[in-house]
């Protein structure tokens, strides 16, 4: 059973999320938040699978109460929520440390997939939101140093070369012909030799490292 957490500002958003999560047979709302800072204070009380979080919420703004969930307890998955469709946000809240961001007008089957491949341990990196990302780091020139990167193999930089492209472990296997276990096995190398927690903070990283730049991941 999946245990989820809902943080929203709007009770009717709320109430309306629950009824759509609490139809799956395999996901259950355990607890509810006002505000960032009940958030935090729920996700460390309840340690939900995954967090379904609000950017602007009072007291406590989304983007900080996902940076202390995901500090205090890495197994907790944040997915953000939000009605801005902005680069701020995402990559606000992808360099917090989320796992997913989805547009609140998004559908309920969307919704649902999302929190489940969250909670499967992916990242929720859709094509859209790596475009965004890329957009952000064309305004923003710098080179950031990243720890480790000096040790990943030639293989090991291509296949994160390729998913900060936003492939899928299927999609980066046919494109270097290797199968999809050898895929995973690669990508589990690269956050452990980066000291990454998912494909999301990957991302981020071959960008902050130039390892990828904007204009290059067609």
């Amino acid at each position: 059973m999946i245990e989820v957490l809902i943080a929203d500002d709007q009770s009717m958003v709320r109430s309306g999320l629950r009824l759509i999560l609490e139809a799956e047979s395999d996901i259950v709302v355990t607890a509810e938040a006002e505000d960032g800072e009940g958030a935090v204070r729920l996700a460390r009380r309840e340690k939900p699978d995954v967090v379904l979080m609000d950017v602007r919420m009072p007291v406590m703004d989304g983007l900080e109460a996902t940076r202390q969930i995901t500090e205090s307890n890495p197994d907790t998955k944040v997915i953000v929520l939000t009605t801005f469709d902005v680069d701020d946000y995402v990559y606000g809240a992808l360099r917090a440390g989320a796992s997913g961001f989805l547009l609140k007008d998004a559908g309920g089957d969307q919704l649902v997939e999302a929190i489940r491949v969250v909670a499967s341990g992916e990242a929720l990196i859709a094509p859209s939101v790596t475009k965004r990302l890329i957009a952000e780091f064309a305004r923003r020139p710098e080179v950031a140093a990243v720890k480790g990167l000096n040790d990943l193999t030639e293989r090991e930089l291509e296949v994160l070369a390729q998913v900060a492209r936003g492939l899928s472990n299927t999609e980066i296997a046919e494109e270097l012909y290797v199968s999809e276990a050898t895929v995973k096995t690669h990508v589990s190398h690269i956050l452990t030799k980066l000291h990454l927690r998912d494909r999301v903070q990957a991302v981020v990283a071959a960008y902050e490292s130039g390892l990828v730049k904007p204009g290059t991941e067609s």
